[in-house]
């Protein structure tokens, strides 16, 4: 006996509603991948080791997180537009601002140059660091994994004729650090967790001081080192009436909770400052991991405190590195 029209539209309707169910549910999975990673990033804090090494794509995710909305305008998944579109102003709250300037001291004290460079456990030719340093010719360079061969490499190559003065401690491994500089200093600290030792030294310019770091955590590629990591970076000093640069390989982007912390104190971020805080340093070629794409992330900084004025942020290419090096000019307050 043949079906009647009403029999048949009834079946069909009962085949449709649960793969418009399926559709719906499928769109707001997508939604809540995109909002639970947006909600973490908003945490005042690192809610597990995981998202540590996570939360460092924040910026690539924000751009993807606008499949969401895309996908739910697409099927007609009002409710799902509508979170899609929260979740995407989220992320463009914490991102975008990296992407124009901020926020900028009116500085009228001396001018001052800095460069950072992470060697790479000594790699780097020291005629490649020593050419980019004449070319720059910044009056503080900060190092991190400098060997004691990387070391006495550069003194023999002659960076001591452009920076002749020095202070930090050369390790075998990644765990040095160096400060090198036009003008007197003095090491007044080696801030250390994990092996990892981060120079401290007071920079004395014409008619001004300055306290400078060379940033380098101990890298949080597994578990057992998220504590120096942590420690490392919590260690790093507030801002006070001594005008402070801390710069170098934070092995954090300002995405993790502890940078943001850092920075909350008083400080900015040269790139930020300067429309420049989506460019990034590591790796400083493409990378893969098992034949796939990994983006790469902001790694370097130059950290200022918010007295000191920026005008310029730049990152530069040096071989056998992993790391861009980055640059900034700047102006201190006035004392």
């Amino acid at each position: 006996m043949a079906l009647d029209t009403e029999e048949v539209a009834a079946a069909s309707d009962s085949v449709a509603r649960p793969r418009r169910r399926w559709v719906t549910v499928c769109v707001w999975l997508v939604v809540a991948v995109f909002g639970l990673w947006a909600a973490l990033r908003l945490l005042p804090w690192d809610v597990h080791f995981a998202w540590v090494q996570l939360v460092a794509f924040t910026p690539t995710v924000a751009l993807l997180s606008l499949i969401a909305p895309i996908l739910a305008l697409l099927l007609r998944r009002w409710i799902a537009l509508a979170a899609g579109l929260a979740v995407c102003a989220v992320f463009a709250t914490a991102v975008l601002p990296r992407a124009f300037p901020g926020s900028n001291s009116a500085a009228s004290g001396p001018p001052l140059r800095v460069l950072a460079a992470n060697l790479k456990v000594g790699s780097v030719p020291p005629d490649a660091l020593i050419t980019l340093v004449r070319d720059l010719r910044p009056d503080i360079l900060a190092v991190q994994e400098l060997t004691p061969t990387a070391a006495e490499n550069l003194r023999t190559a002659g960076l001591g004729e452009l920076l002749p003065f020095y202070a930090g401690e050369a390790r075998a491994g990644v765990g040095g650090s160096g400060i090198y500089s036009r003008h007197p200093l003095q090491l007044t600290d080696l801030i250390d967790f994990g092996g990892f030792g981060q120079a401290r030294a007071t920079v004395q310019l014409p008619g001004a001081r300055v306290d400078v770091v060379s940033v380098h955590p101990c890298a949080p590629s597994q578990k057992s080192l998220y504590q120096c990591w942590a420690d490392g970076l919590t260690a790093l000093p507030n801002p006070d009436n001594t005008p402070k640069i801390l710069l170098g390989d934070f092995n954090a982007t300002l995405d993790h909770a502890r940078v943001r912390a850092l920075l909350a104190t008083g400080y900015q971020d040269a790139a930020d400052t300067t429309a420049s805080g989506l460019t990034t340093t590591w790796p400083a070629t493409p990378w893969t991991f098992h034949g796939l794409p990994i983006p790469s992330v902001t790694l370097d900084h130059i950290v200022v405190d918010q007295h000191t004025a920026v005008h310029k942020f730049t990152t530069h290419l040096l071989p056998e590195t992993d790391h861009r090096a980055v640059y900034a000019e700047l102006t201190l307050a006035a004392k």
